[in-house]
């Protein structure tokens, strides 16, 4: 029993470490963003603790240094995470009969990052959900360390030192950059931006936020559903 179990953590952390690799510069970068926002380490721990969501993570600073009200980053970071609804439901068929402890455990350390590994895993022999769970839990140990020891860090760098207030920014343009791939990435952040500018003007506090994410999401998933219908269309 006990050398399954050790068998278990060591394939585990195989699996993970590289994710824990990225995930360290990452956690750290935030949680010398969060700490030029404001937060203190116990805050910060809060937050990677109940969260555990880079992406979203990132978001919420920022918009907390903006002045955003608490509505607003609740629903925006709500509609940035309802990808793993889906990454959940795929996961779901690996993980038969399984109680739901298990399950609340699981789902909790499920990311972007760990679903890729564990799907591949699953994809091939020898990969049971005790695997799947040690992934999840190290990278996420691992998340959390790094974001707390990232504002002590902080502490130790000047507000505006090399170049750390556009970190964020840099880091977005980064990732959206990435993601236009096809030209209904490109059309659905066209119309984002239009709509960003639009709202701004007419709602109150950061409600513009939410509504163009969702707005432009919208009617770029019809555009995208009305282009492949006119494809399939019999000549």
């Amino acid at each position: 029993m006990a050398r399954n179990g050790m068998a278990v953590l060591r394939e585990g952390f195989g699996a993970a470490w590289p994710i824990c690799m990225g995930f360290i510069p990452i956690g750290l970068s935030f949680g010398v963003l969060a700490q030029k926002a404001g937060l203190g380490p116990l805050q910060v721990l809060l937050m990677s603790t109940l969260v555990f969501a880079g992406g979203s993570q990132f978001i919420a600073v920022a918009m907390l240094g903006s002045g955003a009200s608490l509505p607003a980053i609740v629903m925006t970071t709500f509609v940035v995470n309802l990808r793993h609804f889906l990454m959940g439901s795929a996961l779901a068929v690996h993980l038969p009969r399984v109680n739901r402890w298990f399950l609340s455990l699981f789902a909790y350390g499920l990311t972007d990052e760990s679903f890729a590994v564990n799907m591949a895993r699953f994809r091939g022999e020898g990969w049971d959900r005790w695997r799947a769970l040690t992934v999840n839990q190290i990278t996420n140990a691992t998340w959390i360390g790094s974001t707390v020891a990232g504002v002590y860090v902080g502490n130790l760098i000047p507000a505006g030192a090399f170049g750390i207030d556009y970190a964020l920014t840099a880091m977005f343009i980064c990732l959206f950059t990435f993601q236009l791939r096809e030209r209904i990435h490109v059309l659905t952040a066209v119309v984002a931006a239009l709509l960003s500018v639009t709202l701004f003007l007419v709602l109150p506090g950061n409600f513009y936020v939410i509504g163009a994410s969702c707005g432009a999401a919208t009617i770029g998933l019809l555009v995208k559903r009305l282009t492949k219908g006119r494809h399939h269309v019999p000549a």
